[in-house]
């Protein structure tokens, strides 16, 4: 009986006051902050500098290829983030169901673990939003690619801007979270000291 005992005081859903809790939330922004749609980081920025700067640039060849990198990449993973707008608004209706749901069960019953998971979950599914028209725009500019009314370094170009303004803006919402999430957090334990 000691064991379960012990791994219910570690699991505990007393959220705030748990180490678990700002682990979840660190580890999961750090993790959701690291790149966009699944294209590495580091190619989007190269891309992103070097059509930024072609005279830096080692040479024409070198851009080309990445831009091409870059396309194939998009080509790859854009499909996975399209929503047929059926499901769209069915997704949406659900979503906002359940955070609607689970806020007002926080913030109007004061269920420390409802706001704590609403603190958790509403950033990411905003994140999710941005995401998804981010893959709607940059399908548009891999389009305009596709079809051979745009070169493949100018859409490499708008598609690396686009996405390096995403990742700014990701940054952005989780150091917003995660300020929320600490500052209503110490309300809460300032206001219950026991917890309770």
């Amino acid at each position: 009986m000691r064991g379960i005992e012990g791994l219910v005081s570690v699991l505990d859903t007393r959220s705030f006051g748990s180490v678990w809790y700002w682990l979840v939330l660190a580890g999961l922004w750090s993790w959701l902050g690291r790149g966009a749609l699944g294209v590495p980081t580091d190619l989007v920025r190269r891309v992103h500098r070097r059509t930024r700067e072609p005279e830096a640039a080692e040479d024409a060849g070198a851009i080309r290829g990445e831009a091409m990198l870059l396309l194939d990449w998009l080509s790859l993973v854009i499909p996975r983030w399209r929503v047929d707008p059926r499901d769209g608004v069915i997704l949406t209706a659900v979503a906002a169901f359940l955070l609607s749901a689970l806020a007002g069960l926080g913030f109007l019953y004061d269920r420390q673990f409802a706001q704590a998971l609403t603190l958790l979950v509403a950033p990411m599914a905003l994140l999710a939003l941005m995401r998804v028209r981010l893959a709607a725009r940059l399908g548009r500019v891999l389009a305009e690619a596709e079809a051979g009314r745009t070169g493949a370094v100018p859409a490499a170009a708008e598609a690396a801007a686009v996405m390096v303004r995403h990742l700014r803006g990701t940054m952005a919402l989780s150091m917003a979270a995660v300020a929320l999430a600490a500052i209503w957090g110490t309300r809460w334990l300032a206001l219950h000291p026991n917890g309770l």
